[in-house]
């Protein structure tokens, strides 16, 4: 399998044959500054710091397993992105990688808008008060509630996803007396080199209207003929953790494509151009992702390109980072709770989290990295397994990685790049309580999303 491929494959607790794993790093304490946040540091004495905080004494404040969350570092990939676009695109980020009101704030801060895809994403944005205008709406089923409650706060876009959807969006704004600014997702036909799971613009696949057979153009024609409904461009998604630019290349000659289609038959140039999310970010020393700005320059060049060759004006570009700014911006604490050896094989390490605070591994057989964080050690390498505290085989945390021979419980340790999807898709398995989120900066730090208590989860229990 391509290391730029997000990784996948139905392996679950299998044990991997001998030498198929990498070799160990030279150096075990050594921070791989790609996959952990920017602030992060292994002090004089051993014990790794974030903002200047060391993790031990994250640990005694906060408890463990918890989420730590570079605040700086989230600022800038932030800007950066906004930076690279410029004035002239928009910059959404995807809230369903992990979204809190003090995230919004930042993020209205930092000059970005908010994609969100759920009626409690969007309490999330408005509650936090992220401008309604600045506020996209995605989602393949959005509930008639839903929609309405996006109406009714004005929200920039509405991205349709059905036929159904056109109907019911319509529908909902003439009858508050609106009309909906709304784009159309199709799906181009182009899959994207990643895991099944989160490959979402081929055919097979419930998202968008398909190009082929003429769907798409009808979805169009359907939308320009509803006086609620104002549509301002096409949507175009391909996938998740891509590194390479190819898949973004082939979709955005079939969207203007469909524009040219669109003026042909219509007469309407539509304004915008949206190219989605799902650029990756660096889990392992091995992945090697882009920049924001090689990005922009990459996706502007192949849109301008296209739309010359159609004869098109620009439309402005929108694209939806969500993981490749949140994702590397967190890592995982955790105590080692049993190391328990197993001759010729390897060690499995149990933490005291597990999938229940990162679904990831197990759904998507992600690879991370992982260090010991609360002292270095010159000890030498051993294979390890991390995994959870859940009574399931597939409770994997990290699959295969190298930490020293002396681990024992009670040391810590983190798992890097654990910014995205890890607290959003967090759960109750086995009633173990969701870790919170701890924002750190210029040597403070404070929960943003507290941690669950036991009379949280009894509170919903009302048998």
């Amino acid at each position: 399998m391509s290391r730029s491929a997000h990784p996948a494959g139905p392996r679950h607790a299998d044990v991997l044959p001998e030498g198929h794993h990498p070799a160990p790093p030279a150096d075990l304490n050594t921070l791989d500054r790609k996959v952990w946040a920017q602030t992060v540091t292994r002090g004089d004495d051993g014990v790794v710091a974030v903002a200047g905080i060391p993790v031990t004494r994250l640990a005694e404040e906060f408890g463990t397993p918890a989420y730590i969350l570079d605040e700086d570092d989230f600022r800038a990939r932030a800007r950066a992105w906004r930076t690279a676009f410029g004035p002239d695109a928009d910059v959404f980020y995807a809230g369903k990688a992990f979204l809190s009101r003090a995230v919004v704030r930042w993020l209205d801060e930092e000059g970005l808008n908010l994609d969100v895809c759920s009626g409690g994403e969007l309490a999330t944005a408005l509650s936090a008060g992220m401008p309604a205008e600045r506020i996209a709406f995605h989602g393949n089923n959005k509930s008639v509630e839903e929609i309405r409650r996006a109406v009714e706060a004005g929200v920039g876009r509405i991205v349709l996803d059905s036929f159904q959807e056109i109907v019911r969006v319509a529908h909902t704004a003439q009858s508050l007396g609106k009309r909906q600014k709304v784009q159309i997702r199709i799906t181009v036909g182009v899959e994207a080199h990643t895991h099944e799971f989160i490959a979402t613009a081929h055919e097979d696949q419930k998202f968008g209207i398909p190009l082929a057979g003429g769907q798409a153009a009808e979805a169009v024609r359907r939308a320009l003929q509803l006086d609620g409904l104002e549509l301002i461009g096409i949507h175009s998604h391909i996938g998740s953790q891509i590194f390479d630019m190819s898949g973004f290349e082939v979709a955005a000659h079939r969207v203007v494509g469909l524009l040219k289609d669109i003026r042909d038959e219509h007469g309407v140039e539509l304004p915008e151009i949206d190219l989605g999310g799902g650029l990756g970010i660096a889990y392992t020393s091995a992945d090697d992702p882009r920049e924001p700005h090689e990005i922009a320059k990459a996706l502007t060049e192949i849109v301008t390109r296209e739309c010359e060759a159609a004869r098109l004006r620009t439309p402005r570009i929108s694209v939806e980072p969500g993981r490749a700014i949140v994702g590397p911006t967190a890592f995982t604490l955790y105590e080692v709770g049993t190391v328990k050896p197993l001759d010729g094989l390897r060690t499995y390490v149990s933490v005291d989290g597990g999938m229940s605070d990162n679904i990831r591994t197990a759904l998507y057989d992600a690879e991370y990295s992982v260090a010991l964080v609360s002292r270095a050690s010159d000890a030498e390498p051993m294979l390890a397994r991390v995994v959870g505290k859940h009574c399931e085989s597939g409770d994997i945390v990290v699959r295969d990685a190298f930490l020293p021979a002396d681990l024992a419980p009670g040391d810590l340790v983190a798992v890097p790049a654990t910014g995205a999807y890890c607290r959003s898709m967090a759960s109750n398995y086995n009633h173990v309580l969701r870790p919170p989120v701890v924002a750190v900066r210029n040597g403070a730090a404070r929960v943003i999303v507290r941690r669950e208590t036991e009379e949280d989860l009894l509170r919903l229990d009302v048998g």
